[in-house]
């Protein structure tokens, strides 16, 4: 079996407790040797500070590459050109480049209207100092307007200067081949890398994927409906589910799995056990 590269992505901690949770969580998968770490960017920057300090924290604790997200929606180049010079000073190579969400009651998009101007101002700014990463969404972005029209947004972040792309979590490989192939068609050369969801509560699984845009399949929403609840249960079946599509993908030939940790440790260890990568 292919062994596919590993990331891990972690988003700042909003209390003394979760900052606990969070550092047991990123040096229990630092075992794991991943290439880096990734921590989010609130909407329209909220977490920019706490996302700056946790980044600094994980490859400080760690020696393994932290990537903060960015994204910048609302934000000016200014703002977007002072944050790109506070992390090329404190040594980071690497950033997650988004479009990102604008805080609840604003409606000024700033001076950035997508990602792909934000890759090309992170480009004319610094050149190749970092590797760039940018979303990709296999079953289609929830503000597209239609799926070519997604994936025509996608190649043009792209060919601004993207160096590769992480996947929203999926639960259908076919969906995440399809993608992959019609990218391939296009011209688009960058790993595309699958993001994973583990499964573990289904109502928090089943409110972002209404947001985001990540389909459940119906016989999954059926079965995880079925166990009321049970926490145990659901965590066990979970398992199951994302191991064998991480099988699939990895039989594929994936550059790499991105596990969406919600700062928990065990639920992607577990599943990475299963795989023979732990």
């Amino acid at each position: 079996m292919n062994h596919p590269l590993l990331s891990f992505e972690f988003f700042p901690p909003r209390s003394a407790e979760m900052a606990a949770q969070l550092r047991d969580a990123y040096r229990r998968l630092a075992a794991l040797d991943p290439v880096y770490f990734s921590v989010t960017y609130g909407a329209g920057g909220s977490t920019r500070d706490k996302t700056f300090e946790t980044v600094l924290e994980i490859q400080r604790e760690t020696r393994i590459e932290a990537a903060p997200h960015l994204s910048c929606i609302g934000s000016t180049r200014d703002e977007i050109r002072a944050l790109l010079r506070r992390y090329r000073e404190a040594g980071i190579r690497r950033i997650v480049a988004l479009r990102g969400d604008l805080p609840s009651g604003m409606h000024a998009d700033g001076e950035f209207r997508y990602a792909s101007d934000l890759v090309a101002f992170i480009r004319a700014e610094t050149g190749d100092h970092f590797h760039l990463e940018v979303a990709a969404y296999p079953e289609t972005h929830p503000q597209a307007a239609s799926y070519p029209d997604d994936l025509r947004h996608f190649v043009t972040k792209v060919r601004a200067g993207a160096d590769g792309a992480i996947t929203q979590y999926f639960y259908n490989a076919d969906a995440y081949f399809h993608f992959l192939a019609d990218c391939r068609k296009q011209g688009v050369t960058v790993p595309i890398v699958p993001g994973i969801m583990p499964i573990t509560n289904y109502t928090q699984l089943a409110r972002f994927s209404d947001l985001c845009g990540a389909e459940i399949p119906r016989w999954m929403r059926k079965r995880l409906e079925a166990f009321d609840g049970d926490l145990a249960a659901i965590r066990t079946f979970g398992v199951e589910v994302v191991t064998e599509l991480c099988r699939r993908l990895i039989d594929g030939g994936v550059p790499g799995l991105h596990f969406y940790t919600m700062n928990r440790a065990e639920p992607t260890l577990t599943i990475c056990r299963h795989l023979g990568l732990a």
